[in-house]
C-alpha cells in the first residue's frame, strides 16, 4: 500500500471520521477507520455492526468474514463486532433483507457514491 493515501477522512454527516473498530482492526489501511483511497476499488467505507445472520448471509454471498485468517492477522468476526464493509456488500444485504447497522459517524463520505444517505439513515445505530 506504499503510495496510497487516504480520502480526506469526513463522514456522510459532513463532520470529522469517527473510528470503526480497533479490534478487531479494520479499515482497507487497517487503521481502525473507514478510510479509503483511489486503490480501494472496494470502496471499504461503511461501519456495520455485524449480527450472526449477516455474518451466515456474507458467508453465503461469498464473503466469508467469521473464519479467522492468521496469515492476515485476521480474528473472524462475531456478532456484535463493527468492520469496514464494502459499499456494494452492504446493499447486496439490504437486498436479501440482511442488511447490517451502519455508524454514521464512522461511515465515509465516500459511501455517498454508491449509497444514498437516506438509505444509510434508516439503517443506522443509535
Amino acid at each position: 500500500m506504499a503510495g496510497m493515501f487516504p480520502l480526506p477522512s469526513r463522514n456522510v454527516l459532513g463532520g470529522p471520521l469517527k473510528p470503526c473498530s480497533v479490534s478487531p482492526v479494520t479499515g482497507f489501511f487497517r487503521n481502525g477507520h473507514c478510510d479509503t483511497c483511489a486503490e480501494d476499488e472496494g470502496c471499504h467505507t461503511v461501519c456495520v455492526e455485524v449480527s450472526a445472520e449477516f455474518l451466515e448471509f456474507s458467508l453465503a454471498d461469498g464473503n466469508d468474514l467469521s473464519t479467522p485468517r492468521p496469515e492476515y492477522d485476521f480474528p473472524g468476526l462475531k456478532p456484535g463486532d463493527r468492520w469496514c464493509l464494502c459499499a456494494t456488500r452492504w446493499l447486496a444485504a439490504l437486498e436479501a433483507n440482511q442488511a447490517a447497522p451502519i455508524s454514521l459517524a464512522a461511515t465515509h463520505a465516500r459511501t455517498l457514491e454508491i449509497i444514498p444517505l437516506e438509505l444509510l439513515q434508516q439503517h443506522a445505530t443509535a
